[in-house]
């Protein structure tokens, strides 16, 4: 199969759009992080700033990546974002999801791996957004609980990484998520990401492009009320236990269904 001509182009501009990206993000490292340590970076009010920061930050980059025809993409239901509080889930199909999400939402918050909080270049950033690290400890829920009741969303892939496939097919889905939905009692906000041409997917490096330009389509469903799985009132720990691999099996099969009835992932398009 032939592809678009228009595909170094595309490659030259993807490299192009990454660039700004470290350009931005080196400046947000050497100014804003300063600035917020100054003002306290544990301080709520400075990490709203700092949040602030980054949602229109992302929302630049997205905005960039369209213009210079490196993708193009649809918000379905968009008005559904349009809150504080979220405790959104979604697929993981490419590394610019999150990018989408943070730009999409106010007072964006993300669990982020431990060794973010180490590295040299982004210990800074993930402090000063007084983001949710997951060091693995049992203080992970009730840090995530705690962020969504102040106003948070915060965005979480339970898959935990991105899709080892890249024909839409979804990853296993850790229990995490369902665990600090059902101890929480906060409904999820599910957004189904898909894309016509597998890009920066797991192992697919950014100067892959694909042979056409991506279409990614992120679709936010209607809130899943946590009342519906909690009704019954199960003792814990059992019985949570059973509610959360419950939940996350619903979570799997209701993602599957919209990702095949939207269809819209490598070869879906002619």
């Amino acid at each position: 199969m032939r592809g678009s001509p228009d595909r170094p182009y595309r490659i030259a501009a993807t490299g192009f759009c990454f660039g700004v990206f470290g350009l931005l993000g080196l400046s947000v490292l050497a100014l804003v992080h300063p600035v917020a340590r100054l003002a306290g970076a544990g301080f709520p009010g400075t990490q709203r700033h700092v949040r602030g920061i980054l949602h229109c930050g992302m929302r630049g980059f997205t905005w960039l990546m369209a213009s210079c025809g490196v993708i193009s993409y649809e918000v379905r239901h968009r008005e559904r974002l349009a809150r504080n509080g979220l405790l959104i889930v979604a697929n993981h199909p490419s590394l610019i999801d999150v990018v989408f999400l943070i730009g999409l939402l106010r007072q964006p918050n993300c669990v982020v791996k431990a060794s973010l909080e180490s590295n040299l270049f982004t210990r800074g950033p993930v402090a000063s957004a007084g983001f949710v690290v997951n060091n693995g400890g049992p203080g992970l829920v009730d840090d995530c609980i705690a962020s969504a009741r102040a106003g948070d969303n915060l965005i979480i892939f339970p898959e935990g990484t991105r899709s080892v496939s890249h024909d839409g097919r979804l990853s296993p889905m850790k229990r995490g998520l369902a665990n600090i939905a059902l101890r929480g009692g906060l409904a999820l906000t599910p957004v189904v990401i898909t894309v016509s041409e597998s890009m920066l997917g797991k192992g697919q490096p950014w100067y892959r492009a694909p042979l056409r330009r991506p279409h990614f389509v992120l679709s936010v469903l209607e809130d899943i009320p946590m009342s519906r799985y909690l009704k019954d009132a199960p003792e814990p720990p059992g019985g949570f236990n059973r509610l959360a691999r419950r939940l996350t099996r619903d979570l799997r099969d209701l993602f599957a269904r919209e990702i095949a009835r939207i269809g819209d992932f490598p070869g879906s398009r002619v």
